[in-house]
């Protein structure tokens, strides 16, 4: 029987380890994941989290029942409305990161891909260690009544991290401190028209 020979994976401007694509500027490296939780009912929610490398800011952290590419890109726009189109984005290569739609917004922005081997979370340690914050300081603690009190709390959570958790990466400055030292402003970017009905808040 024919040994099954391990075939040999080129690393270009698509596929790069950490090591090979480390961020030295503000909207260098764009890096972003999806996280998930549920609301008191049982549903779903899916946060989409964009995270800028270099000055460590939680740019936008969308709450919604299901997330697209469309959406990605939706919020991608408007980041860039903001503050500009990122050298990078870094993402793993899942189907939904991989979206025609996602591909053609990076095409027409002038935005590289670096995507992270499937199961190498080691390869994109900062989203990591944000989302391990995020789980442990707000979706373990916080029971949410519905998407509405979801978005709320996540969005009070993104401004607290911004401005007001020192990081000693960054000299112990926050994350909103540091970039202002770079020239950037803080993103704003409010949340997403969501295509459901608008869920009210339980007693």
């Amino acid at each position: 029987m024919p040994q099954h020979k391990r075939k040999r994976r080129r690393l270009g401007d698509s596929t790069s380890p950490d090591r090979r694509m480390v961020a030295e500027r503000p909207n260098h490296v764009w890096t972003f994941d999806f996280q998930s939780d549920q609301t008191a009912d049982g549903r779903v929610l899916r946060f989409c989290n964009i995270v800028d490398e270099f000055t460590r800011e939680a740019l936008v952290m969308h709450v919604a029942r299901s997330i697209d590419a469309d959406t990605v890109v939706a919020l991608l726009e408007g980041l860039v409305a903001e503050r500009g189109a990122p050298g990078h984005l870094r993402m793993e290569g899942g189907p939904e990161m991989t979206a025609h739609a996602l591909q053609k917004w990076c095409e027409s922005a002038g935005t590289q891909t670096v995507y992270i081997d499937p199961g190498s979370p080691w390869q994109n340690p900062y989203v990591e260690s944000f989302h391990s914050r995020v789980r442990d300081e707000l979706l373990d603690i916080e029971e949410f009544s519905c998407l509405a009190e979801a978005r709320v709390l996540t969005e009070d959570w993104r401004e607290d991290y911004n401005h007001r958790r020192p990081h000693s990466s960054l000299g112990m400055l926050t994350p909103v401190a540091f970039a202002a030292g770079h020239g950037i402003t803080p993103a704003v970017l409010g949340p997403l028209a969501d295509p459901e009905p608008a869920e009210k808040l339980t007693a």
